[in-house]
């Protein structure tokens, strides 16, 4: 047996699995209306690919506690502002982050408190040990 097929039945043992093949039906039917449509999962799973960048959830970290305009982002993240305008515009295609101009600045916010809740309840779990 190869090392790579060692590691692979290992993973595969740490799987918990029933021993025994027993359908709970009650259970099952009460679950079923709670399961995501296919078209409510590939939303969700869309809207989880715009999270999946780093430098998108640095941005968001960023604002999860005040507005700041791109320029005090550019120079928080030690990006350049096209970089940073990049990001912010695929975080507002995904209704994540707004804007509102004052002047000629550009100040930028999480969209809602849904966003900000969803952020430190990610935060939080993975400070869990």
């Amino acid at each position: 047996m190869t090392a790579k097929s060692k590691a692979q039945s290992a993973k595969t043992n740490d799987v918990a699995n029933c021993e025994i093949h027993l359908v709970h039906l009650d259970k099952v039917v009460a679950c079923q209306s709670h399961i995501a449509t296919l078209n409510q999962a590939q939303q969700m799973a869309d809207f989880f690919a715009v999270l999946s960048d780093p430098h998108r959830l640095r941005l968001i970290s960023a604002l999860s506690e005040q507005e700041l305009c791109v320029c005090d982002l550019a120079v928080a993240m030690k990006m350049s502002d096209s970089a940073v305008s990049h990001q912010l515009r695929i975080l507002r295609s995904a209704r994540l982050v707004t804007y509102r101009k004052e002047g000629r600045n550009v100040y930028y916010s999480l969209d809602d408190e849904h966003i900000v809740n969803l952020y430190r309840e990610v935060a939080d779990h993975l400070q869990e040990v």
